[in-house]
């Protein structure tokens, strides 16, 4: 009779509470909480633990394939090749999964003088740009918190989609708007350069991009010669040419 009793007052405290349904719009957990990946992802995760645990690093690069696509290319020679540099990109990566990353590893050890961050693209199209200027935001306040000495050159989100329209491009854009707030002018600098690569009327070439998403070698010179004199500035360098 008692457990009768006790599961009728169960049941009627759950009919009459309120149940709180919680939208993707305001639910930023997923942006913001980290997550990590499959096995190969993994793999990936480990060869920028090790390259950090060799030290000697005074500029990181973080973010997903657009980050990694550099390789060793021409530019990347170019202009970071003496400068004691470290690739922590990882193809496919989000918000949470860079978060993770920065838990678990990839800046343990280091203490470069300047990190350059750009992250959010794969987000695009399952959050809203206010999603994913909180996982933006999460990495910015991880990154000061571990690396206080770094300074961070925040990027916008490059321009995806042939397109202006393009709907995942408007997203990015959106959360291009909240992050370039972050600028604090001391230790966060945001910078967008995304017009550079980009026709005037906002259409995208694929000599620039042949999946207007991902660089051409070309690209990648447009990248590194627009973030150049910032980079130069943040790092105590004479700007490269």
């Amino acid at each position: 009779m008692q457990r009768i009793a006790f599961a009728a007052l169960c049941v009627g405290l759950i009919w009459n509470c309120p149940v709180r349904v919680v939208s993707a719009k305001d639910d930023l957990s997923v942006t913001v909480t980290p997550v990590p990946r499959d096995a190969g992802w993994l793999n990936r995760h480990e060869q920028i633990n090790a390259r950090a645990k060799e030290g000697d690093v005074d500029l990181l690069f973080i973010g997903d394939s657009i980050t990694q696509g550099w390789g060793n290319n021409a530019a990347w020679k170019k202009f970071y090749g003496d400068r004691k540099a470290m690739n922590a990109g990882i193809s496919g990566d989000r918000t949470e999964h860079v978060l993770w990353r920065l838990d678990n590893g990839n800046v343990d050890g280091i203490s470069p003088k300047l990190a350059v961050i750009m992250i959010g693209t794969n987000n695009s199209g399952s959050n809203t740009g206010e999603d994913i200027a909180a996982g933006i935001k999460a990495i910015v306040a991880k990154l000061r918190k571990k690396l206080p000495q770094t300074k961070i050159l925040l990027l916008g989100i490059f321009p995806r989609g042939e397109q202006p329209d393009d709907a995942k491009r408007q997203v990015t854009m959106a959360a291009n708007e909240i992050a370039r707030t972050l600028d604090d002018g001391k230790s966060v600098f945001y910078l967008d350069i995304g017009e550079k690569l980009m026709a005037p009327d906002g259409t995208i070439s694929k000599d620039i991009m042949p999946d207007y998403l991902h660089l051409t070698d070309k690209g990648y010179e447009i990248w590194a010669e627009s973030i150049e004199p910032k980079v130069a500035e943040l790092l105590g360098d004479t700007p490269k040419s």
